[in-house]
């Protein structure tokens, strides 16, 4: 009886395995990670008031519409010194969002901003249901395979981690592109957009979704600009480049102190991965970030595209051009 139970065990676990094998194909995998050619349909998840490289990233895309659609803002959660809690983090980051827009002279986008997840994933099977997710879950069902909506992420990936639990199948319709996690070299894996909710970073790392990850230290960590370059490049050009100037200089004297500082814009370079040769990447086994800050890594884990150089001074050249516009 007990040999019997056994073998039934067995056959069930080997047929899971076999559907994940159908579920999680790496040829497909591999074709939907190529770079679009052409225009394509973006939606951008971003913590917007947290740091000031978001607002860059907001600007970038949205100066950048002759390769980009924006059909959706999500408004991300994160919880530091310039929040109470994720959900004050939110909010404060969908105003932001109003206010680059604002600045933009682009009222028009105002009513496809959505505000998003209160808090983070409480286990890696329950969703945060938030305007946000539910907007995700139900626009990518309007697209294929052929034809996905590329989700840029460039926050905590609740918002898109929830969607995906919502509606799994979302998962062949869309291509998610995310700024969080280190370098798979780094000594530790404590980013910010990533430990703040681990648990929707395993389901995006492990749900097969196709998935390029733009690491922070270690890689975009050497995308930085200084106070001398940005006031030669944008100072008086425009109302938005005078307050990208005035509050990343207020920020860096704040965090670095002193009159020589750098600070890197990080969140630029996950909407640069659709628009030109800004960097290098290739293909990895998913890793498995884990609640220690470390990855966990396993050769037999489906492929995801892994960014490991970022071509500093073409991407600014072409970041300082749009914004100037």
């Amino acid at each position: 009886m007990a040999n019997q139970q056994a073998k039934k065990d067995w056959s069930e676990f080997t047929s899971s395995r076999v559907i994940e094998k159908e579920v999680i194909d790496n040829a497909k995998l591999v074709r939907r990670l190529e770079k679009p050619t052409g225009k394509v349909d973006v939606v951008l998840d971003t913590d917007t008031y947290n740091e000031i490289d978001d607002q860059y990233a907001v600007s970038y895309l949205i100066k950048s519409d002759d390769k980009l659609t924006l059909k959706a803002m999500y408004a991300a959660p994160f919880y530091n010194n310039k929040s109470t809690g994720p959900a004050d983090g939110m909010e404060k980051s969908f105003n932001e969002i109003m206010n680059i827009l604002t600045l933009l002279e682009r009222e028009d986008l105002k009513e496809h901003v959505y505000r998003g997840s209160t808090d983070y994933l409480p286990s890696e099977t329950e969703p945060v249901i938030s305007d946000a997710a539910k907007d995700l879950a139900e626009r990518a069902m309007q697209y294929t395979e052929e034809n996905p909506l590329y989700v840029i992420a460039i926050g905590a990936i609740t918002n898109v981690a929830s969607a995906l639990l919502m509606k799994p199948e979302i998962k062949d319709r869309i291509v998610l592109i995310w700024l969080g996690g280190n370098a798979l070299d780094w000594p530790h894996n404590r980013e910010f957009n990533l430990y703040q909710d681990v648990a929707g970073a395993r389901v995006v790392f492990g749900c097969g979704v196709p998935l390029v990850q733009l690491p922070c230290m270690g890689v975009v960590s050497a995308f930085t600009t200084s106070g001398p370059e940005l006031e030669y490049h944008l100072r008086g050009k425009n109302k938005l480049c005078d307050y990208l100037i005035d509050v990343t200089t207020a920020e860096a004297l704040e965090c670095y102190g002193g009159s020589t500082w750098t600070r890197p814009i990080w969140d630029v370079t996950a909407v640069a991965w659709l628009l030109g040769d800004f960097m290098d990447d290739r293909l990895e086994h998913s890793p498995i970030p884990e609640y220690d800050d470390r990855y966990a890594l396993d050769p037999n884990r489906h492929l995801y595209k892994y960014v490991y150089h970022i071509h500093r001074d073409d991407l600014f050249a072409d970041l300082f051009e749009k914004l100037k516009k």
